[in-house]
């Protein structure tokens, strides 16, 4: 059987790609940092942009979450108003828009955007008005929508999911939870997920990332997740005997059998010790079992990625040609929070066609 054919950069750049796990306040452009600092009367770190994009990446490279941590501190400073939100989500359509990504759900926490007085709601307007200019100005080559994020050690779960779903028929369609996950587990939060469910609303939850199993059933078997953000450390869950047969055990057999998708981010994973390395990277092993695995960006800024990024990535360290590529996309899609017959219709119509012109088949 002849080796599979590694696509180009180019030809990545050019397929269509579907991001389901980004965080606005990950994703800023250095040059925007800086104007708006300067507006807020906010001192950053460094005083051009190459130097801050600079900072910004060795600061989540460093090992240190207190340095990890700082990087957002800078972001979400000049979020605090709509003007800001607004100009930030409509630069984030225009750069996932130019990586090819056909359709995106980007998260942030509305909670941490009024610190100098903006409402809830002021917040999730404003970056809906962003999302709405930039997806006019991409021509109609993106769909971007919002899932809004609980901070896990906070207590405002509750009302953030109260707004997800005043919002849910203006371009908010999913909740989530982030934060450390050691000592904040996710049934703290388990009334916010339970009136989700009682609203047919869709949600994932931040789980396996930095903390193992335990996180990974709470969110599933107690809160009813439909993702997973993140989810490798379900690789513990997985052993491997000599003869390279995987056993899987019931947690890990369950989230296949059920389809749960992981939203994996490769390179975030390596910053934050969940993986040592792209090619030791568990989304290896979880793609030969047929998990539903997606590929994602977490934070662009912080990483220093994009979509393209991330792919060319897997293709060197694993040789994957664009059937796998076209495979991790449409899982991606497969598992959005859009209504039923609008994933569909992005899959047949942009996802299919687009690797088609590729001359990537169904082989994956």
């Amino acid at each position: 059987m002849p080796e599979p054919t590694r696509p180009s950069r180019d030809e990545i750049l050019r397929a269509p790609k579907v991001l389901l796990h980004d965080h606005l306040d990950g994703g800023l452009r250095p040059q925007t940092v800086l104007e708006l600092a300067e507006l807020a009367g906010h001192r950053l770190p460094a005083d051009d942009a190459e130097s801050l994009g600079r900072w910004f990446a060795e600061s989540a490279d460093s090992g240190s979450l207190v340095r990890y941590l700082e990087t957002f501190d800078h972001t979400v400073a000049v979020m605090q108003t709509e003007e800001a939100i607004e100009r930030i989500a409509r630069e984030c359509v225009a750069d996932l828009a130019a990586d090819g990504v056909v359709y995106a759900e980007i998260r942030y926490a509305p909670e941490q955007h009024v610190s100098t007085g903006l409402t809830l709601d002021q917040v999730v307007g404003a970056v809906r008005s962003g999302f709405e200019a930039g997806m006019v100005d991409a021509g109609g080559r993106i769909v971007v929508r919002q899932l809004l994020t609980a901070m896990r050690h906070q207590a405002r779960s509750r009302e953030i999911a109260e707004l997800s779903v005043a919002w849910r028929d203006a371009g908010v369609v999913g909740f989530d939870i982030a934060g450390a996950e050691a000592g904040f587990p996710p049934t703290r939060h388990l009334d916010a997920f339970e009136y989700l469910q009682r609203q047919n609303f869709h949600f994932t939850i931040h789980a396996g990332e930095a903390f193992g199993l335990p996180s990974i059933w709470e969110a599933i078997q107690w809160c009813g997740a439909d993702r997973l953000g993140h989810g490798v450390r379900i690789v513990d869950d997985i052993t491997v005997d000599d003869d390279g047969r995987a056993h899987l055990g019931r947690l890990a057999a369950y989230v296949r059998d059920k389809r749960i998708p992981l939203e994996l981010a490769p390179a975030s994973n390596i910053q934050t010790g969940a993986a040592p390395s792209i090619a030791e990277h568990p989304i290896g092993l979880l793609t030969d079992l047929r998990f539903r695995v997606t590929v994602n960006t977490d934070n662009r800024l912080m990483s220093q990625t994009s979509m393209t990024s991330e792919m060319a990535a897997l293709v060197d360290a694993f040789g994957y040609d664009l059937a796998r590529l076209r495979w991790f996309t449409i899982n991606a899609m497969k598992s959005a929070f859009l209504p039923f017959d609008e994933r569909l219709a992005i899959i047949e119509d942009v996802v299919k066609p687009g690797y088609a012109a590729l001359g990537a088949g169904d082989g994956a």
